[in-house]
């Protein structure tokens, strides 16, 4: 049996601990950012997980953000 998974490959969810651990924030302001809406998450069961795509988003909005005022 062949193992097709490849651990070279970037993540496409994060757990909120490594979303908060890739933005060098701490496990309970990711929270926050979640709660207030400014990261998207999704729900898959129980368990949360934020695309990986939503950190950039994210990253971008902020700049634009600095960038205008």
């Amino acid at each position: 049996m062949t193992n097709h998974t490849n651990t070279n490959q970037p993540r496409v969810l994060l757990t909120v601990e490594q979303a908060a651990h890739r933005l060098s924030l701490s496990r309970t302001t990711m929270f926050r950012l979640l709660k207030q809406g400014q990261i998207t998450s999704i729900r898959i069961g129980k368990a949360r997980r934020i695309p990986a795509e939503a950190l950039d988003t994210y990253i971008n909005h902020l700049t634009t953000q600095q960038q205008v005022a």
